[in-house]
């Protein structure tokens, strides 16, 4: 049971790290003016973003909708 603990723990700190990168990236990528790849990286933030919703603990695997 921990060692489930401790993997969901590990997936969050390892998502987090990669969405932190992509926004790092697109700042990068915006400086070079390379819309493309500006709008890539913001796809890939934006998926980091919904697998942290997924693996909080205590949710189901189903996407977390925004309440208004």
């Amino acid at each position: 049971m921990n060692s489930q603990r401790a993997g969901k723990t590990d997936s969050r700190e390892t998502i987090a790290y990669i969405r932190q990168m992509l926004g790092e990236l697109r700042l990068v990528a915006e400086r070079e003016e390379a819309q493309m790849l500006c709008y890539l990286i913001e796809m890939a933030y934006e998926e980091a973003g919904d697998l942290q919703n997924r693996v909080r603990p205590g949710l189901s695997r189903q996407r977390v909708t925004p309440q208004a």
